[in-house]
């Protein structure tokens, strides 16, 4: 039976949305475990355990994080400011505005080589 929507209260609405929230919620946390026995069936039958296919600490959660993520090193740099010798730039990404005023100056990037 479809609900007549049009004709319902705000009252019946709001009521009818946490219904469904909580049905959708069930719903979800059934078929997560289903999910879950059918991820183990095929890691075992590749002779693995869950846990050492996904990342370690959290197997339910899937692949890291960004955050999670080793950083990658700064790049070395290349190029330094010849007034100020603490800033530098490593020749990659926007160029810094006392490299562009250097090369406005006439100086050559060999000329603030590092």
């Amino acid at each position: 039976m479809k609900p007549d929507l049009k004709s319902m209260t705000r009252k019946q609405l709001e009521k009818l949305s946490t219904d469904i929230d909580i049905a959708l919620a069930r719903v979800s946390k059934k078929e997560m475990k289903l999910a879950l026995a059918a991820a183990e069936k095929a890691a075992k039958a590749h002779g693995f355990t869950l846990t050492e296919v996904l990342p370690a600490g959290n197997p339910q959660k899937g692949s890291p994080t960004k955050a999670a993520k080793t950083r990658k090193n700064p790049g070395i740099p290349k190029f330094a400011n010849p007034d100020d010798k603490t800033q530098t730039w490593t020749g990659k990404g926007r160029r810094p505005d006392w490299f562009l005023a250097a090369m406005q100056s006439g100086k050559s990037p060999d000329d603030l080589a590092i």
